[in-house]
């Protein structure tokens, strides 16, 4: 079993088969806790239909790594998954996966909140939507970084 796996993709992945992965042959592992993100068809108050999503090559799986290693560093997961979608998506697509295995359910889901809060706002990926009213880049929410003043 690998401890970390992290990917940045054009192509869909396998939510269940992602998921089954983090506790194959490790017996220790009594929680697996995930988060799946998906493309919304409205995002303030505006259609949405469709999103292109780009990163940087390099900067974007490092800033990943790091996050996630800070996540290992705070609670004791054995394996954790991020698989982040890239290019045209529309709504419905799965757009990314959180995942995070851990001997008790508490630093599971505590691994895999972190995780998703930090790749929200410090992992370098740009979001433009296509609305009615034309296209726009999805810039922060407050929301996304107050969520970070509790970590």
């Amino acid at each position: 079993m690998e401890e970390v796996r992290i990917r940045v993709q054009a192509e869909p992945f396998d939510t269940g088969r992602e998921i089954a992965r983090l506790h194959e042959d490790a017996l220790g592992v009594g929680a697996v806790a995930s988060f799946l993100g998906v493309v919304r068809d409205e995002n303030d108050e505006r259609s949405v239909g469709s999103m292109l999503l780009e990163h940087y090559p390099g900067m974007t799986e490092r800033a990943i790594e790091g996050i996630v290693r800070d996540a290992r560093s705070r609670w004791p997961v054995s394996a954790v998954t991020v698989v982040h979608r890239i290019g045209a998506l529309s709504p419905g697509d799965p757009i990314v996966l959180v995942a995070a295995a851990s001997s008790h359910r508490g630093d599971a889901f505590a691994a895999c909140e972190f995780i998703m809060d930090f790749l929200k706002t410090k992992a370098p990926f740009w979001k433009k939507e296509s609305t009615p009213h034309g296209e726009r880049w999805v810039g922060t929410r407050g929301s996304d970084l107050a969520a970070l003043e509790r970590w």
